[in-house]
């Protein structure tokens, strides 16, 4: 009997675990957090993604939606021509998780937005959980900012456009700095002299991107 009790329990916590995989939890995502695509369809992309078709489907912005990239806890979706979405599961303590959604949308320059979940599509205080890059972090530490002419290429830089990319790999996520490309070519040049060419680098440490 404590046999077949410890296997039930056994399958039980892997049946668990197991729900909170990348394609479960895509699936179960609220329709609210992408109605570009129902529940039904994103199920019909995962089952092409897995059987290794072109994972595409018409969506209701009268375009199409794909699935590039799906594994265990990372996911990769072009949900329109001008729009990403990427899912990253990441482990907290014994076998937890939360989620991290990052939407991009490619204008004249990319820009995102960052949002945590619990498994079952709670939101959570993204404050909590990492601190936005800023346009500052992103000029040099060695830049005059008190000088003429970082006082003018700075005033360029008074919209703030930072694309976030999660990493398939690693715990990892990168802030890249595209206000730049949202310039023309002669602002461009002039402010390329004050800004770092690094992007800002973030790693998750047991409950927090540092």
């Amino acid at each position: 009997m404590k046999k077949i009790l410890f296997a039930c329990c056994f399958i039980f916590a892997l049946t668990a675990l197991r729900a909170q995989e990348m394609a479960s939890l895509f699936t179960a995502m609220p329709d609210q957090y992408i109605p570009q695509l129902e529940n039904a369809w994103r199920k019909d992309l995962v089952d092409l993604y897995n059987s290794g078709k072109e994972a595409k489907l018409k969506n209701t912005m009268e375009g199409y939606s794909t699935l590039k990239k799906l594994t265990t806890d990372y996911l990769l979706l072009q949900v329109t021509d001008n729009s990403t979405m990427e899912i990253k599961r990441l482990p907290l303590v014994n076998n937890t998780y939360i989620i991290c959604v990052v939407n991009t949308v490619f204008g004249p320059a990319a820009d995102s937005r960052v949002a945590f979940f619990t498994t079952d599509w709670k939101s959570l205080d993204a404050t909590d959980l990492y601190t936005p890059a800023t346009t500052d972090w992103f000029f040099r530490e060695d830049a005059d900012r008190k000088s003429d002419e970082f006082l003018f290429a700075a005033s360029w830089l008074d919209i703030q456009l930072i694309q976030y990319s999660l990493s398939e790999d690693n715990f990892t996520m990168k802030a890249t700095f595209t206000t730049p490309q949202y310039l023309g070519k002669e602002e461009r040049e002039k402010v390329a002299p004050f800004l770092k060419t690094e992007p800002r680098m973030y790693t998750w440490e047991k409950s927090h991107f540092n």
